[in-house]
């Protein structure tokens, strides 16, 4: 469809709980302004309230870090829960609607998780390492948390980001 600009922090809509949807044409439609904007930004996943839209839509891709297990790969879902988590594991996290900081989070080791497609075929998988905390960090979006809710340690575990340097020919 789209693509749409990434909501920026402190902006209100980030902090909202989001609306369940029901998937069809409306889902599409967001899931696919999800994929187009998240074509032309870093990252591996991307939430509906970060294009403005308060509805449970995320998209997450971990194969979009080579540096990480791919995991499933592009994933659309509408109404995603994670039903079951296991252990732990830290992980330095970065966000696209704050993107001058990056922060050391804790998030489960593995989870299950259950949702729809756009379509609405009903999915559950299960999600380790690099994956699970992608789809972690992106359900928080749904629930208006944002990893900097989730600092343990401001003084030890929040980074400002360095500019990345051009390569020179």
């Amino acid at each position: 469809m789209a693509v749409q600009p990434v909501v920026l922090y402190p902006d209100p809509r980030l902090k909202r709980v989001c609306e369940p949807i029901e998937p069809g044409e409306e889902a599409r439609r967001i899931a696919e302004d999800l994929l187009d904007t998240m074509n032309t930004v870093p990252g591996v996943g991307i939430a509906a309230p970060q294009i403005g839209v308060l509805r449970r839509v995320v998209l997450v891709d971990a194969s979009r870090n080579p540096r990480h297990d791919p995991g499933h790969g592009l994933m659309l879902l509408v109404n995603p829960v994670i039903v079951a988590a296991e252990g732990t594991q830290v992980f330095k996290e970065g966000c696209l609607s704050i993107p001058q900081y990056l922060a050391n989070i804790e998030r489960a080791r593995s989870i299950t998780v259950e949702g729809w497609t756009p379509d609405g075929d009903s999915v559950r998988f299960d999600a380790e390492d690099f994956e699970a905390v992608v789809i972690q960090h992106e359900l928080d979006h749904l629930d208006g948390i944002l990893f900097l809710d989730r600092i343990r340690d401001m003084t030890t575990d929040l980074f400002e980001r360095k500019e990345r340097k051009k390569k020179r020919k």
